[in-house]
């Protein structure tokens, strides 16, 4: 069970959280997830998730492939708060976790008690929605809250008639 959200309390704002990963329909999750927060006075929080799948080496191998690891999320980070600031003028807040995508959204959803909506995209290409819709769509009922589903083919004149 999720922890009460504050988000409509006083001296608190709704946040929208969006993934940032290698995926080709992340952007179209952050650009929605940047407008909905900049016309609802909310806050815009980007996570990257790093798997720790990837780091199964000798301990220094694996040392120096977590750092660059954790500097290319910091980059993918970077280059989306940069793109965030000059477009629309608002300060995201940035995450870098390691583990499991979901996990790590469900722990930072606990920690932070003013996210109230998760926002992914859902890829168009025929192989599926992409596996982080795949995995918290299969949770269904027990993802602690709303998840908004943007498919990867809207515009960003779509979105801004959306959000």
């Amino acid at each position: 069970m999720v922890s009460k959200r504050l988000s409509r309390q006083a001296g608190h704002r709704r946040k929208f959280l969006a993934i940032v990963d290698s995926t080709p329909e992340c952007e179209r999750a952050v650009a929605y997830a940047s407008m909905r927060a900049q016309s609802t006075g909310g806050v815009l929080v980007l996570l990257y998730v790093i798997e720790p799948d990837d780091f199964q080496h000798w301990l220094g191998v694996e040392k120096i492939m977590r750092e660059e690891a954790t500097a290319a999320a910091r980059s993918a980070l970077d280059s989306y708060a940069s793109k965030i600031r000059q477009d629309l003028g608002i300060e995201p807040e940035l995450a870098v976790r390691e583990g499991k995508p979901t996990e790590e959204i469900h722990k930072l959803i606990e920690e932070d008690q003013d996210i109230a909506i998760l926002v992914l995209a859902a890829s168009a290409g025929k192989e599926g929605p992409g596996p982080l819709v795949t995995s918290v769509a299969g949770k269904g009922a027990a993802f602690p809250i709303p998840v908004t589903v943007v498919p990867q083919n809207l515009s960003d004149e779509d979105l801004e008639n959306l959000a």
